[in-house]
């Protein structure tokens, strides 16, 4: 059986997490339930809410929300461009609201609910409006920084539903597209208004 190498990579990352949890949860030095964590330590074992969903996962305190969504919850569409929030490949929502989750404490997190670019498709696999538009339109070209703008824009349209071209551009101002295809972006991101005021 042929195995490709993005589904070899999971398994290494899944059978890492399972492998550090494990060690984490028994431990022998300490008991399991019933303990407080010491003065200034940080519970590493702590569930998110991802896409709807709970998630339990091991997270280091250093560790940011790009790299847990993707090294241990497999969730590859949030890009890693520049790793220091200039770029918003990794843009996600965060109760709504836009964010750079290379910039994000995983741990800060907790208790809120984050969607990636995976969680606006409906169940049934039905694009989300936004989504579909950019299908549509055929809006970028390397697409590498399409789950940014997406998430952005959807980030945006909670806030205001019906902007001008101007708005919507100054509101995804926060992210960049190293192709420079800016006018395809707008036109498809802007017919993602559309549908979903029509939806």
């Amino acid at each position: 059986m042929s195995v490709s190498r993005r589904n070899f990579i999971k398994g290494v990352i899944a059978g890492g997490a399972v492998a550090s949890s494990g060690a984490y949860l028994f431990r022998g030095n300490a008991p399991l339930f019933g303990q407080t964590s010491a003065p200034g330590s940080v519970e590493r074992l702590i569930t998110l809410r991802i896409n709807g969903q709970a998630r339990r996962v091991d997270v280091m305190k250093q560790e940011t929300l790009a790299m847990t969504l993707r090294y241990k919850l497999g969730l590859t569409g949030t890009k890693l461009g520049c790793d220091r929030a200039e770029c918003g490949a990794c843009t996600v929502l965060v109760d709504d609201v836009p964010h750079y989750s290379c910039s994000v404490l995983t741990h800060t997190i907790r208790g809120r609910s984050v969607v990636t670019i995976e969680g606006l498709a409906s169940p049934d696999g039905t694009l989300h409006p936004v989504q579909q538009a950019v299908v549509d339109e055929q809006g970028f070209q390397c697409a590498f920084c399409m789950p940014g703008f997406v998430m952005a824009a959807v980030g945006f349209f909670k806030t205001e539903p019906n902007p001008t071209r101007e708005q919507l551009a100054h509101g995804i101002s926060g992210n960049l597209c190293r192709c420079q295809d800016y006018d395809k972006i707008l036109t498809s991101l802007m017919r993602g208004g559309e549908y979903l005021r029509n939806a």
